[in-house]
Parts: C-alpha cells; sequence; structure tokens
C-alpha cells in the first residue's frame, strides 16, 4: 500500500501517512468549503489501511490550528474510525493533539475530544516552542 500525501491549503490541512510506521499527522487549518469532499478519499485510504494492516499501534499525530463544525464533525468520525480499529482489531491507537499554549480553543476542543473517547491514549501535548 502506498503512503497518502496530501498538501495544505489555505484552509484545509497537510496529511499525510506512512504506511510502514503507521503514522499519520495532520497539521494545519481546516475549514474546507465542503469538508465531506476534501475528507472523503482520506477515509476511504484509512478504511483500505485498516483492513489490509495487521495489529501494530497506530499513531496520530493531529496539530490543527483551526477548524469550522463540519470538521469537528469530521474528526469524531476519524476518531470514531480508530476506536474501531481498537476495539475490533485489539490494536493501540495512539492520538497526540498539538496545541499551541496560546491557543485556548485548541486545547478546548483536544479535551472534548479526550473525554468522548474511549480505548485511544488520546494525549494533550503543548507545542514546543
Amino acid at each position: 500500500m502506498e503512503n497518502l500525501k496530501i498538501e495544505p491549503s489555505k484552509d484545509t490541512p497537510e496529511i499525510s501517512f506512512d504506511f510502514k510506521k503507521n503514522l499519520l499527522n495532520i497539521k494545519g487549518y481546516s475549514y474546507p468549503e465542503n469538508a465531506s469532499k476534501f475528507y472523503d478519499p482520506v477515509f476511504s485510504w484509512l478504511e483500505d489501511y485498516m483492513s489490509q494492516s495487521g495489529d501494530d499501534a497506530i499513531t496520530a499525530n493531529l496539530e490543527i490550528i483551526c477548524f469550522n463544525s463540519s470538521s469537528t464533525k469530521i474528526l469524531m468520525d476519524f476518531f470514531d474510525l480508530l476506536e474501531e480499529a481498537f476495539f475490533e482489531k485489539g490494536r493501540d491507537v495512539i492520538v497526540n493533539w498539538i496545541y499551541d499554549e496560546e491557543n485556548e480553543n485548541a486545547l478546548e476542543a483536544g479535551e472534548d475530544f479526550q473525554e468522548e473517547l474511549e480505548g485511544i491514549t488520546f494525549n494533550l501535548v503543548e507545542k514546543a516552542e
């Protein structure tokens, strides 16, 4: 399976997934005009990855600076997919929610996501300057 790489734009994040390392990185702004259209190919790729990969741990580093409400729903769907990997396949799933110390909204969003999730190790990581 090939790695996933999506370049950022002014309103969409950079997304990369290293298949061999089981490492997903999402970084940047996420307020696309049509969040489903932007993220659907990512979900398709992740679903294929989940069906083809073994039971190795998955790590997701998310450094989303700013996002809209439709991206919030997409992120919850993404976390649900990761929970499915944990509960159905017994995989360890680690999410590192990276935020800038001055971005209280990002911290609060991370805390909200953290409260909703079971099984996933969800770390709130203050960005090192």
